[in-house]
């Protein structure tokens, strides 16, 4: 079955990002990814974000759904069969408190999905979200606060920056439920607009897993915050784990 363009609206979705080891990160990804580079550190994080209205395009507004997510996100680059460079993420977990999404995720829908339990607070302009999965592989806590500037420590040299470096990372690719394949899907946001988030609490069962990311070789970097922003999904062509179309 070909999967539809997708369309609704990210009511919020914060990125949480940490500098990595960049030799670390090559042990996580399947080929043909290779780590995107910031001054030469690797760059991962945590997508939190909360989808409404979501829909094939054509449909009114009032019959989409809404979900909780979270992925997992590596910043990549490959070369393409053209020999061209493209840049995008991988991701090796995606979370939803979503049954829908996980029972079509992988089949209707590009990218498996594991179902959990999000817990959002908002108050003002501060925010706590916490995700824990049902398999118990999972947990997410993050709190903090909207802020006029990122912090000091953090490798980029300004919001625009970040905000640039974050926006070329459209195209995803998952762990697909054919183990010899990637599943593809690209965000085309019809706005682009990002604030710095402050970081009060983080914690990540991912990125504080130290059999996976030895001490030293992970540091938290800075956080994003993005609203309202109206946009589409749309499929990309599966990549094989040699690195060519699966078609």
């Amino acid at each position: 079955m070909q999967f539809p363009t997708m369309r609704g609206l990210i009511a919020r979705r914060l990125l949480v990002n940490y500098r990595v080891d960049p030799h670390t990160l090559r042990a996580l990804l399947p080929s043909p990814f290779r780590p995107k580079l910031v001054d030469g550190f690797g760059m991962a994080g945590i997508c939190l974000i909360r989808l409404e209205h979501i829909r094939p395009t054509g449909l009114p507004a009032f019959v989409g759904l809404t979900s909780e997510n979270a992925a997992h996100r590596i910043a990549v680059e490959w070369t393409d069969t053209s020999n061209r460079t493209t840049e995008g993420v991988y991701i090796p977990r995606r979370d939803t408190n979503s049954r829908l999404n996980t029972l079509v995720g992988g089949r209707l829908f590009p990218g498996m999905h594991h179902h959990a339990d999000f817990h959002t607070t908002t108050q003002s302009n501060q925010l706590q979200i916490a995700c824990t999965s049902d398999d118990g592989t999972v947990t997410v806590s993050v709190a903090g606060h909207i802020a006029p500037a990122l912090p000091r420590t953090s490798i980029f040299p300004s919001v625009a920056a970040a905000s640039r470096f974050f926006e070329r990372g459209s195209i995803g690719y998952s762990t697909a439920r054919d183990r010899h394949a990637l599943d593809g899907l690209e965000l085309r946001s019809q706005e682009w607009h990002v604030e710095p988030f402050a970081i009060s609490r983080v914690t990540s069962s991912f990125f504080d897993d130290t059999a996976r990311f030895p001490a030293g070789t992970v540091t938290f970097d800075c956080a994003l915050l993005m609203r309202k922003i109206a946009h589409t999904w749309h499929r990309r062509e599966p990549l094989s784990i040699d690195g060519n179309e699966a078609g």
